[in-house]
């Protein structure tokens, strides 16, 4: 059964439980696996069911995004916007309806949904207006020479075009701001790509209720139905259906290393491999060199016990390590850690399989010989979802022997090195594997003594911080989140900030073709006013001959 949801439909915010393809509601054969959401705080599970998609769903799904795509394609730039502007509009006026649902399955509190909520709204109003400028599109021309000997220059006319239906994984961690209408949602919508949600399991009533909304929007705006689909399930199967599809161009993840790399793996398994743009978390370094340690450790301090324990610990950019040089500062330092640790209540983690994760990476942690608990916040109530805040301390040679040290534990956990050099600070460095983002704490004079750790920093990060902390993202035109692998599986990109749009699209050049012919973008009057590349220099300039 399917039902056609337009913008005075009943009921638009009670939520159905079922696939959302091509701007109907799908309803399933009954063949599929049930699940519900479950909330964190309580343990209840929340209504409706909901039906794992199945294979005739996504090849429904992939097919209506492939159909509509040389139509999204050619949209204006303005249109686009418009229509990106247009589901802000829809999804600010959901109300606390959405915010209340979305904290029901996810226990992250009204108060954070409310500002995750007004980050996703903003960042669609953002790439809107970078499309409505276009200069995005990376505009070169070289002007053709006939004349030229002793062979004639060609003339070339480049820009970045999008690449077609783009595959979107929500993430548990972020219900609004990385899922339905989030950062990959809206940065391919931007390029011209239609887009295919798998929604997350933990949170599937919150991305239907934002899903419904994006079509209100399409409804509105006279946008092609199959823009955007909803499917939703559980089962790795269906995640790899999605990413096995042939009319699927590109991927978007946000979770963990194993989940991300075996979509990576499927995604060059293919015939035709497509690229997979996963975010798939970090430990995120910090370095306390002895000038700052000096001057403000107990600041420090309580910066990283607020940035650690920040939402529970759940996010990519938590800092998981902490390197100091030893000494007396650096035992205060500690020991002010622990302590502030130790007053941490317990919260509540997002679902069980998290909850369960960190448990098991603290345990791993635990035992190993040499790791010292210098401080742990207030225990859960027994069966409850709930994490507890824990500091540990071990030295550089021990981290540098166990791997496992190194390895990113996802909740409120961090743990503290000590070694008793610059050298020994370098080797850590030099040990550690890609990560989202690295910090530095230092005066002036620590940064020109310690140039080589700051050097080695930069080969392994995406965002280097300098007496900061990495929790809390900046959406701007600037912003990088991403890292070399693992953290992400390709550096070049961002997922977060105006340069996401990139992932999106990719080059296509014109050799000596008609001006007639040619997108607005490449032509000589530059009707579309954008910056451009002539002949190596930028302008908005007329070309002429």
């Amino acid at each position: 059964m399917t039902m056609k949801l337009t913008s005075d439909a009943p009921q638009w915010t009670r939520i159905f439980g079922q696939q959302f393809i091509a701007g109907r509601m799908v309803s399933a054969d009954g063949a599929g696996e049930r699940f519900r959401a479950v909330n964190p705080a309580s343990g209840e599970e929340l209504e409706p069911a909901f039906t794992e998609a199945s294979g005739a769903d996504v090849e429904k799904a992939m097919g209506a995004a492939e159909a509509v795509f040389p139509a999204y394609r050619k949209m204006a730039a303005e249109r686009r916007a418009a229509f990106l502007d247009k589901i802000a509009e829809e999804i600010e006026g959901i109300g606390e309806e959405l915010v209340e649902r979305a904290n029901n399955e996810t226990g992250l509190g009204l108060e954070r949904l409310r500002g995750e909520r007004g980050r996703t709204t903003n960042q669609l109003r953002l790439f809107a207006k970078v499309i409505r400028e276009g200069s995005w599109v990376d505009a070169r021309i070289d002007r053709g020479d006939p004349n030229r000997q002793p062979a004639a220059k060609p003339e070339l006319r480049r820009m970045l075009v999008p690449l077609g239906p783009v595959v979107v994984f929500g993430a548990s961690n972020f219900p609004l701001a990385f899922s339905a209408a989030g950062g990959d949602t809206a940065s391919a919508l931007a390029a011209g790509c239609p887009v295919v949600l798998k929604g997350h399991p933990a949170h599937p009533g919150t991305s239907e209720l934002v899903v419904r909304a994006v079509l209100r929007a399409i409804d509105a705006a006279g946008v092609p139905a199959g823009v955007v689909s909803l499917l939703q399930g559980r089962t790795p199967e269906l995640s790899l259906a999605l990413v096995r599809h042939p009319a699927t161009k590109a991927v978007g993840f946000t979770g963990s290393l194993k989940a991300g790399r075996a979509l990576f793996d499927a995604a060059v398994g293919r015939p035709d491999p497509i690229p997979v743009y996963a975010e798939m978390g970090s430990t995120n370094p910090v370095f306390v060199l002895p000038g700052a340690m000096r001057e403000r450790g107990e600041k420090i301090a309580e910066g990283l016990k607020a940035s650690a324990t920040l939402g529970v610990g759940q996010f990519c950019t938590k800092p998981g390590l902490v390197i100091g040089i030893d000494g007396e500062e650096t035992r205060r330092f500690a020991k002010k850690v622990g302590e502030l640790i130790g007053s941490a209540a317990a919260g509540t983690m997002l679902h069980g399989g998290i909850c369960r994760a960190y448990e098991e990476g603290v345990r791993r942690v635990r035992e190993v010989g040499g790791v010292e608990v210098v401080g742990e916040g207030a225990a859960g109530e027994e069966g409850k979802v709930r994490g507890r805040a824990l500091v540990m301390k071990t030295t550089v040679e021990n981290l540098l022997k166990n791997k496992v040290l190194a390895e990113e534990v996802f909740g409120p956990a961090t743990l503290l090195v000590t070694g008793s050099s610059a050298e020994e600070l370098e080797d850590v460095a030099r040990s550690l594997e890609g990560h989202l983002t690295a910090t530095v704490h230092g005066t002036a004079e620590d940064v020109a003594a310690f140039g080589e750790l700051i050097e080695i920093l930069e080969r392994k990060v995406g965002r280097l911080l300098f007496n900061g902390w990495p929790t809390g993202v900046e959406v701007g035109h600037a912003t990088q989140h991403g890292g070399p692998y693992p953290a992400t599986t390709d550096s070049h990109f961002t997922s977060v900030g105006t340069a996401a749009i990139l992932r999106w699209a990719r080059p296509l050049c014109y050799q000596n073709w008609p001006q007639n012919a040619l997108p607005e973008e490449l032509r000589d009057e530059n009707p579309l006013g954008i910056w451009r590349m002539i002949d190596g220099a930028m302008s908005k300039d007329r070309v002429t001959s």
